[in-house]
């Protein structure tokens, strides 16, 4: 060693000269070192080819499955722009009023004819009984009418017999008139021939007068067939009105129009409501599917297809249908405010067609399906 200078200050070179120790360490450490990368690098290069062979597994799955995926969907068409749709009828009264009970409770099934709601039926109960008593007058009214026809028929056969009598004594008249002016003159005296005319004319005018009784016997019994015929017109007005207040008491118990479920209910006991105001929706219990596809969609959809139906709400289940029908309109045509075309500014938009797909499956019954939801159907094509 150099003198005056500490081994631990020397280079390792020099150091290793004086030491043959640190020499034989040395070497050691380095083999050791050599091992130990030797031995690393076996592990890494297993674990290099072992992830790309896995990669390469994982890429020819994903393109098998991407394959099989293509071929199974090319033959199918679908939309996620789709939804439960169903009928809903909306409840109104058809007289105003006081609701004095409601018989049904919020989202309940009600069936078809079920008395729903009761309005006060006091005012109506009481036009209901001023009708009957017109009604009874009315009545009365064209009994009496007829009563009297048969007086006026009576005088008329009277004035007509007045008319034979008067004839007969006309004929008996003139005969004694043409008697005693015809005979010689000598054999009668004038007082007898001046009464034989006054008789003549007297049985004349008896005649005319009898003919015009009768005339006004007949006019008489004419204007009571015209009062018969009003006295019946308003019976049958009577009997109109009749109906109608009893038609309108009965509309004081609003009944279910059709079966279905209570919806939107915006009424309760105590409120006044007024004829056409909407109470509550009663939604109905057949639905369907109304599936807005696209008009480039349309070539390969017909009626009858089978179509499987994925319900948002009812996940892991697959309902199957039909396409029933499709609606003679794009949307945008029974919108309310249509796109003006002819305005110059006319911009190519894909529209969309509605179409009817109709449940063909018992299962739908067991699932809450409510107007709105949304779904998303599968039309196999053919």
């Amino acid at each position: 060693m150099l003198r005056g200078v500490e081994p631990s200050r020397l280079p390792p070179l020099l150091a290793s000269m004086d030491d043959p120790n640190a020499v034989s360490n040395r070497e050691r450490t380095t083999w050791q070192s050599e091992a130990e990368r030797q031995s690393e690098r076996g592990p890494r290069h297993w674990r290099r080819s072992l992830a790309l062979v896995l990669g390469a597994v994982v890429a020819l799955a994903v393109i098998g499955a991407g394959v099989v995926y293509w071929l199974q969907s090319r033959n199918y068409e679908t939309t996620d722009d789709a939804f439960i749709d169903g009928y809903v009828t909306q409840v109104a009264p058809r007289v105003a009023g006081t609701i004095t009970a409601l018989q049904f409770t919020d989202n309940e099934h009600v069936a078809k004819g079920q008395t729903l709601v009761q309005i006060d039926p006091r005012d109506y109960q009481a036009k209901l009984d001023q009708a009957r008593a017109q009604l009874a007058n009315a009545q009365a009214s064209r009994q009496q009418t007829e009563a009297q026809i048969g007086v006026l028929q009576a005088n008329l056969d009277q004035a007509r017999a007045n008319v034979a009598v008067a004839e007969a004594d006309l004929v008996q008249a003139r005969q004694d008139y043409q008697r005693f002016t015809t005979i010689n003159p000598h054999a009668v005296s004038q007082q007898q021939v001046d009464n034989a005319t006054a008789t003549f004319h007297s049985a004349e005018a008896k005649l005319n007068a009898a003919r015009q009784a009768v005339a006004g016997a007949h006019a008489q019994l004419q204007a009571g067939h015209a009062q018969a015929v009003a006295a019946e017109a308003q019976e049958q007005e009577a009997n109109a009105n009749l109906a109608s207040a009893a038609l309108q008491l009965s509309y004081c118990m609003i009944t279910a129009p059709v079966t279905g479920r209570i919806a939107h209910r915006n009424v309760d006991v105590g409120n006044y409501v007024s004829p056409g105001q909407a109470m509550f929706g009663i939604v109905q219990d057949d639905v369907w599917v109304t599936a807005n596809f696209k008009e480039t969609q349309m070539a390969g959809l017909k009626p009858g297809q089978p179509v499987r139906i994925s319900v948002d709400a009812v996940p892991g289940v697959s309902f199957h249908g039909k396409v029933d029908s499709f609606q003679p309109g794009t949307g945008s045509a029974f919108s309310v405010l249509p796109a003006e075309n002819a305005t110059g500014n006319w911009v190519k938009v894909v529209q969309r067609l509605p179409v009817k797909i109709v449940f063909d499956d018992k299962r739908v019954r067991q699932h809450f399906l409510a107007p709105g939801m949304s779904v998303e159907p599968s039309v196999k094509i053919d």
